[in-house]
């Protein structure tokens, strides 16, 4: 298969290595900035080096476009791209809004082609270690996910820290939990000269008695990367900053028993061992690809776990929770 890696920044020299890595022919290495093409030609000498996007989309040996942009220019060129005919990968968040996502889902069906977000999180040893313990019953019944994304910086000048950082959050809930949130709630503030969040706190309403929460922030004198997920007999600590043992397992849990006095009630609390599962070191980024190709090389019958439904499911919840913070807090259905 023939690429096209649009972006050449932070995360375009990941998507070129990776690609290259699983057998993959990276043709053109598109970006603006004349510095990043010259590092890009110095790396990759025989790809086409070029500022020219155009060029790229509409060479017909190019089978798929990997957009790593910001999103503002997602939509843009993942319709272009599809509309070629070509199979896109685009970085997190899919599209800016959940008409934009669902229109280039729209395309994609039409012409049979494969439309993939980039939540790369969903390949990790940790994530699919968590996927796995909720799938097997370990946790008993899910009771809530909870986590925590924070940091000093970087300030965005076009999304808020929402839609910079909860894309990883909001993904990593559905795919490991499955249900989705029939409403959210969220509540924010801006800083400062910028009209733009950057803290806000991010509730998801489900049909069931499950709850899930994320906060969000650029503005934390340290960084953290934790999820909280309970269940009615095990709980998980995930930290994605530990350098190895990511995931601990907490066999902790509560029960209500109703006592003779009426209205009245005890809880027992069991507070038991903590294990440490072995998770998986190959590297995410890796599998994504793999996976994207797959899904290019199945004619789409190969269903990639990032797939463009999830994607635009994580649109709409941001799209949402942005539309909740406008409204002091208000609840958006879904």
């Amino acid at each position: 298969m023939k690429l096209a890696v649009i972006g050449y920044g932070y995360w375009g020299p990941n998507l070129v290595r990776n690609f290259t890595a699983v057998g993959q022919t990276v043709k053109y290495i598109i970006d603006s900035n004349p510095a990043q093409l010259a590092k890009a030609e110095k790396t990759y000498p025989s790809a086409i080096i070029s500022s020219d996007v155009d060029a790229a989309i509409n060479d017909p040996e190019i089978d798929a476009v990997a957009i790593a942009l910001p999103v503002r220019f997602h939509y843009e060129i993942a319709k272009k791209a599809l509309l070629a005919g070509k199979h896109v990968m685009v970085e997190k968040p899919m599209t800016s809004s959940g008409a934009e996502a669902d229109e280039l889902i729209e395309l994609a069906v039409s012409k049979n082609l494969i439309l993939m977000p980039d939540h790369t999180f969903l390949y990790t040893g940790a994530v699919r270690k968590i996927k796995s313990l909720i799938e097997s019953g370990e946790l008993g019944d899910i009771l809530y996910f909870d986590s925590v994304r924070v940091n000093l910086g970087l300030f965005q000048a076009d999304v808020n820290v929402l839609w910079d950082l909860a894309p990883h959050d909001i993904s990593i809930l559905s795919y490991v939990v499955g249900e989705k949130p029939k409403s959210v709630s969220a509540t924010g503030k801006s800083h400062g000269e910028s009209p733009i969040e950057n803290i806000a706190y991010l509730t998801m309403h489900y049909d069931s008695d499950f709850i899930a929460h994320a906060t969000a922030s650029w503005v934390s004198p340290v960084k953290l990367r934790t999820v909280l997920i309970g269940g009615t007999k095990k709980m998980i600590v995930y930290d994605d900053n530990e350098p190895t043992e990511k995931i601990k397992v907490y066999d902790s849990g509560f029960e209500f028993k109703d006592v003779e006095e009426q209205n009245k009630f005890r809880v027992d609390y069991r507070v038991g061992d903590i294990y440490i599962p072995k998770l998986e070191m190959t590297e995410a980024l890796a599998l994504m690809a793999k996976d994207f190709v797959e899904a290019v090389e199945s004619g789409g019958k190969h269903i990639p776990v990032s797939d463009m439904h999830l994607g635009a499911l994580v649109v709409k919840t941001l799209e949402a929770a942005e539309k909740s913070i406008k409204q002091n807090g208000a609840e958006v259905s879904l």
